[in-house]
């Protein structure tokens, strides 16, 4: 059997998952996944991240992708990440912290965008939480995105009341 790439742009984020559902639901392999390089991807502070990436989240395991400083877990994809993106500056979005990694969240309908916050380069994860819980998908790559040193991180609404010259 000959596997073709599958299409899985990353430009339209409502477009993520049902591509991928799309391009391997029928084949009997894993082909690679399409992936669109962040802006970013050739910065070397990439590199010790991408090795780190753990085999699987959960139940998906990790599959080949086509572009640098990319990864994808699941046949078809559940969470898509790459290395290189834009790094957030500050935000009043949802900020969580996971053993030590900040992320901020940006919940679309169906797929969440998650962005390490506080580090360069940053990292973009791409999931349906109706497919697999963030929770599990952050813990599983924390340890990967240790790699990238963190330079600062997200303040609350509790340490800005906290800051001098802040009214209470």
């Amino acid at each position: 059997m000959h596997c073709r790439p599958s299409s899985l742009p990353v430009r339209a984020f409502g477009i993520l998952l049902a591509g991928a559902l799309a391009g391997s639901a029928l084949t009997a392999c894993s082909p690679v996944v399409d992936v669109t390089a962040a802006k970013d991807a050739a910065n070397p502070a990439c590199a010790p991240m991408m090795v780190a990436l753990p085999d699987s989240i959960g139940d998906a395991g990790l599959r080949k992708t086509n572009s640098q400083a990319t990864a994808a877990w699941g046949d078809p994809s559940v969470v898509v990440l790459r290395c290189g993106v834009n790094v957030p500056g500050p935000t009043t979005d949802r900020c969580v912290s996971v053993n030590g990694i900040d992320w901020v969240i940006k919940e679309g309908d169906p797929v969440y965008t998650l962005t390490t916050f506080g580090r360069e380069p940053a990292t973009e994860i791409l999931l349906d939480p109706e497919k697999i819980p963030s929770a599990t998908v952050l813990a599983d790559l924390s340890g990967a995105a240790g790699k990238i040193p963190a330079t600062r991180n997200c303040v609350g609404q509790q340490e800005l009341q906290n800051l001098p010259g802040s009214t209470q």
